[in-house]
């Protein structure tokens, strides 16, 4: 009885209004915030660097081939990339300035060795979950990280030879040999593949194997830095493109143009974001006038319902109740609708050959829960608020 009294004569016109505006505030909010965090996570614990990283050098060009330029990286310079707002690290890489072998020493696999290019970064450039990257004279293995190409041109090897090609897992358990070398002597040390980049052409060794290299084989007083690796924020692609060209430094095409474009759609999505919050916040202030026109026009039967016993609580659960209701099917529909457009969206990509991450973020289920939630205690607030008014 108290419910069709305070709600059964009563326009819903700019209920449905302000619900619609919501529906669909909420639909772009989910899809673009969906669609956000899988780019944002596109690419990653795929490779052996984590995101956001470059790796770069100074442009070769015709003066620097005739040695009237320089190529490695000065401590002057070092400084200056790492005062950048927009890098979050810059750290020299180091390379082996001694010969080095890379062989396979297994009975499985046919006898394969080449000359080889190692180096070392800062493990906090690198996205290896594992305990063995690491490495002092007592160990018996040494861990490396293997380019891609590597492991292609090492298939094409055993292709020609009439052996089966290997894949990641199979390439992981079989026994190599490193063996450093220099005009005084050589020594030779077991190594085992935990990971795989397709950022670096070099393989990579632990930074105390390196150190270890240099001092046994190399020349100390004579190590140069060509190439450093940097990390930049997130959304900051445009400012590190335009610091690279500026400054006559080259990165991988293709670690570019990935970059790029993840920058982009992020930037893209960020608006929708911001749009549809926008949306939700003005169907929400339209709901809140709903309900301060509803009590006005209801002032005198709640003013009745207060004086013959009724609190204010009681009339507030009908109201919270019933927008609740309405709320509820808003919020249910918008959730039904943008996973309905995510199987579409979802299908178009997959066929379009990008093989994004198509399982539904949870993310988006805490968010249309956070969405209810305040919706309904917002309106409550504010309904409180005005029947509180008519004592």
């Amino acid at each position: 009885m108290l419910r069709s009294l305070l709600f059964k004569y009563q326009d819903k016109k700019q209920l449905y209004v302000a619900l619609l505006g919501g529906l669909l505030g909420i639909v772009f909010t989910l899809i673009s915030l969906h669609y956000l965090i899988k780019v944002n996570d596109f690419g990653e614990e795929k490779d052996a660097l984590g995101p956001n990283i470059f790796i770069v050098q100074k442009k070769v060009s015709s003066s620097t081939s005739l040695n009237l330029g320089v190529t490695d990286f000065s401590d002057e310079e070092l400084r200056f990339y790492k005062e950048q707002a927009f890098l979050l690290a810059v750290e020299p890489i180091s390379s082996n300035n001694f010969a080095v072998s890379f062989e396979t020493e297994d009975p499985l696999v046919p006898y394969f060795r080449s000359d080889v290019f190692i180096q070392s970064v800062d493990t906090s450039f690198l996205d290896v979950h594992s305990s063995a990257w690491k490495w002092n004279q007592t160990d018996s293995v040494v861990p490396i990280i293997l380019p891609r190409d590597f492991l292609m041109m090492l298939n094409t090897f055993m292709s020609s030879s009439g052996i089966p090609v290997v894949s990641d897992e199979i390439a992981m358990d079989i026994k190599f040999k490193l063996t450093l070398s220099n005009e005084r002597g050589s020594a030779n040390f077991p190594a085992k593949i935990i990971g795989f980049t397709n950022e670096v052409s070099s393989i990579l060794v632990p930074q105390s194997f390196m150190k270890f290299g240099k001092r046994a084989f190399g020349n100390v007083n004579q190590e140069k830095v060509s190439q450093l690796i940097l990390e930049s924020k997130d959304g900051q692609f445009g400012l590190v493109e335009s610091f690279f060209k500026s400054h006559h430094l080259e990165a991988k095409n293709a670690h570019l143009i990935a970059g790029k474009l993840k920058s982009m759609i992020s930037i893209l999505l960020s608006t929708i974001l911001v749009v549809s919050i926008l949306a939700m916040l003005l169907s929400c202030l339209v709901i809140i006038q709903y309900v301060q026109l509803l009590i006005s026009k209801t002032a005198y039967e709640i003013r009745v319902l207060l004086r013959i016993g009724y609190t204010v609580r009681n009339i507030v659960r009908q109201f919270t109740l019933y927008l609740s209701f309405f709320l509820g099917i808003m919020c249910f529909a918008g959730f039904l609708l943008f996973y309905i457009i995510k199987q579409l969206l979802d299908s178009i990509i997959l066929n379009a050959g990008l093989m994004i991450d198509v399982s539904l973020s949870f993310v988006t289920i805490y968010v249309i829960t956070f969405i209810f939630i305040v919706f309904v205690i917002l309106t409550r607030l504010n309904t409180y608020r005005n029947v509180r008014k008519q004592f």
